[in-house]
């Protein structure tokens, strides 16, 4: 059979198509972000089928998003956005026992991306 033909009852599938694997977008170096600002929210899911994860804070990759500075114009927007589809926020300030969190602009910088998997 000739590589990448379809046939009746049969397929082949080229080994690059075998071999993808997810990578994992883990934020920067690690920092320590206690002190900024992030955005709490009420609990809600991943919006990625099958994923069991409940955020309660705005979350990239299921890392709080943070900001240096509480009066920051884009952590403002996301808390209007999320306001405006019932998610009720509240900056507050960050602390490393609410969980692993990445700077907003770290993320933007990487390609923003979610649910763990780095932007291709």
């Amino acid at each position: 059979m000739e590589e990448g033909r379809i046939e009746s009852g049969r397929a082949a599938l080229a080994q690059e198509e075998l071999a993808w694997e997810e990578q994992l977008w883990g934020g920067e170096d690690s920092a320590d972000h206690s002190g900024w600002f992030c955005v709490r929210t009420n609990p809600f899911p991943c919006p990625a089928a099958g994923c069991t994860f409940v955020a309660g804070f705005m979350t990239a990759a299921h890392l709080i998003l943070v900001w240096e500075r509480r009066d920051d114009p884009n952590l403002l927007h996301h808390a209007q956005r999320a306001k405006e589809v019932g998610r009720n926020p509240r900056i507050e300030e960050y602390d490393l026992s609410f969980g692993p969190s990445a700077s907003y602009y770290a993320w933007e910088a990487a390609g923003g991306p979610v649910h763990g998997v780095r932007a291709s």
